[in-house]
């Protein structure tokens, strides 16, 4: 509801102070970046993460404007590099999943895919508590024109696949899974753990599988790059496959994030060395969670201070 340089203050004075103050979000952020750039100094990373907080609320701020947006300037707020292998691949009628990390703004590049080139996509959402925190973001991103699916075990998986089998478009941010489901893989010279759902969509119903990053310039446009395919291995077990799939999804993200690595908001922790080990609950058993129902395992992130939030997500997303 404020005039848009107001708001563009707003969101760029709100990013200063909670720098400033150095909570855990910040201080993760930069401990992120320096996995990133090793060789970055201490006065390098202070400048990355004040950057880094600035792109992330210039994401909240643009987000809560888009139901407000004319189409016209949907439409010329993003401007992706590669836009031939979408098309091509939503020519091919095969469906598509468009795989992206936590860069510049995915709720911006969805409405661009809906408005520039008319056509829906499906996405999935982590159920929030309380119930009307979720709902509310189910409607706003259905107003922009996303069909949200919570995230619940093998359900989701098999709607994904479904709408990818009528030809139709997926995107899925996709570069944290610490369950124990998620694919081991290089990340920055170390090891991390990412969603096996993408690589595996494309296994079961013949999707093209893209990689996508984002990132922001000085302009109020929103850059982009949609790259080549991630092909499926002509040869291998269904694990070994999605294994190379996800490795060459990590690939290209780590890619987009070292050219931009001020537009990566990962606030979280990411590396399994920066984890704590998870407690097995009374009776070994552990709840479903992920696609398929498989349980859930592995590290998880401490928790925070006293009085300090744990470190934040992008409300009604999957993590």
């Amino acid at each position: 509801m404020l005039p848009e340089p107001v708001a563009v203050r707003l969101g760029r004075a709100v990013a200063d102070i909670a720098w400033k103050r150095r909570g855990k979000a910040v201080r993760r952020l930069e401990s992120n970046y320096a996995r990133v750039l090793p060789d970055a100094t201490p006065e390098r990373l202070a400048e990355l993460s004040r950057a880094g907080m600035r792109s992330y609320l210039r994401y909240w701020m643009e987000s809560f404007r888009l139901p407000v947006w004319s189409e016209e300037r949907i439409r010329n707020g993003f401007e992706p590099e590669g836009q031939e292998h979408l098309r091509e691949a939503l020519a091919s009628g095969r469906g598509v999943v468009a795989a992206l990390p936590h860069l510049g703004n995915w709720d911006l590049a969805g409405a661009w895919a809906t408005t520039a080139l008319g056509i829906p996509f499906t996405t999935v959402a982590e159920r929030l508590k309380p119930e009307k925190l979720f709902d509310r973001f189910v409607a706003y991103r259905e107003g922009l024109g996303m069909e949200v699916l919570p995230h619940t075990g093998g359900a989701a998986f098999g709607t994904l696949a479904r709408r990818l089998r009528g030809g139709g478009l997926v995107c899925l941010v996709a570069e944290r899974d610490l369950s124990a489901t998620g694919v081991e893989v290089d990340f920055f010279g170390d090891t991390t753990r990412m969603p096996a759902g993408p690589a595996l969509l494309a296994q079961h119903t013949g999707a093209v599988l893209l990689p996508v990053t984002l990132w922001y310039d000085e302009s109020p446009v929103m850059r982009g790059r949609i790259h080549p395919p991630v092909e499926v291995p002509a040869s291998g077990t269904r694990a070994e496959k999605t294994s190379v799939m996800t490795q060459a999804l990590a690939d290209a993200f780590a890619t987009g994030i070292a050219d931009h690595p001020e537009d990566w908001h990962m606030l979280q922790r990411l590396w399994l060395a920066d984890l704590e080990p998870r407690p097995a609950p009374a009776g070994g058993e552990r709840p479903a969670e992920a696609a398929g129902g498989e349980p859930v395992s592995g590290p998880r992130d401490e928790p925070a201070r006293p009085g300090e939030r744990d470190e934040p997500v992008r409300p009604g997303e999957r993590s």
